[in-house]
């Protein structure tokens, strides 16, 4: 169980409706990893005040962005309250459609054991959606963790206690104007929190993988984006760092 390696909280980023089949996966996924988990949908648009929007984000939100984006980044924030709220050591933090690469309760284990080693104050991408990697002359054997100046998106991460604690109280007085991968991009940038990639990532998102969807797809459609995706993948990690370091 994850609990013994510091991950006190797995918080899953999910909606009241609409998603009943990545309810249903996850409620059989996660268990098989050890995982205890929990849906954060507290952030949910049926919920949305003037008041709670206010809080938390700069008051003309809904014009820059659709509820759901809206209500996405409410249930991101939701999980950092938890988990301060919970004095959760570390917590992952997952969208609804996550995919497990190889061994992942043997490479979290990993992962985990090198942020021992990190000044406090972090968030580690676990994922690959934006197939970005560490550049190959920086890869290191037997090293995990590689310091980034942005995010991956926002679909897999670890985030310690003191990260969470500095987000929420940067939100008291600097409101949130835009989506979370974003909004984590300009938190990094402002040196509230540090960000780390984990390499080789741990984690795919469904809806960029190709095998699932936030949307009605055909099987066709999916099968193309799946090829399409793997082609993208395997240049972006091997040939694309090859050809830069031999260029």
């Amino acid at each position: 169980m994850v609990e013994s390696i510091g991950i006190q909280g797995v918080y899953v980023v999910h909606a009241k409706s609409g998603y009943e089949l990545h309810e249903a996966r996850i409620k059989a996924l996660f268990p098989k990893h050890g995982l205890p988990f929990e849906f954060v949908t507290d952030g949910d648009p049926s919920v949305f005040t003037p008041e709670l929007i206010n809080q938390y984000f700069r008051p003309d939100i809904r014009s820059l962005m659709p509820d759901g984006i809206v209500s996405c980044t409410l249930n991101h924030i939701f999980s950092y309250r938890k988990m301060v709220e919970r004095r959760n050591k570390y917590a992952l933090v997952f969208e609804n459609d996550p995919f497990f690469l190889n061994n992942f309760e043997k490479q979290i284990e990993a992962v985990a054991k090198e942020a021992e080693t990190l000044p406090p104050g972090f968030i580690i991408s676990l994922e690959n959606t934006s197939l970005e990697f560490p550049p190959l002359d920086e890869r290191r054997e037997g090293k995990l963790l590689y310091q980034a100046v942005r995010g991956r998106c926002a679909g897999a991460y670890m985030i310690d206690l003191r990260a969470a604690e500095r987000i929420l109280d940067d939100l008291k007085t600097n409101k949130c104007g835009q989506v979370i991968d974003w909004w984590h991009n300009g938190l990094i940038q402002r040196g509230v929190v540090r960000m780390y990639w984990a390499h080789p990532p741990l984690v795919e998102q469904g809806s960029h993988n190709g095998l699932m969807s936030s949307t009605i797809s055909t099987k066709q459609k999916n099968v193309v984006r799946r090829l399409r995706w793997l082609a993208q993948k395997y240049y972006k990690m091997y040939i694309g760092p090859w050809l830069r370091l031999n260029g």
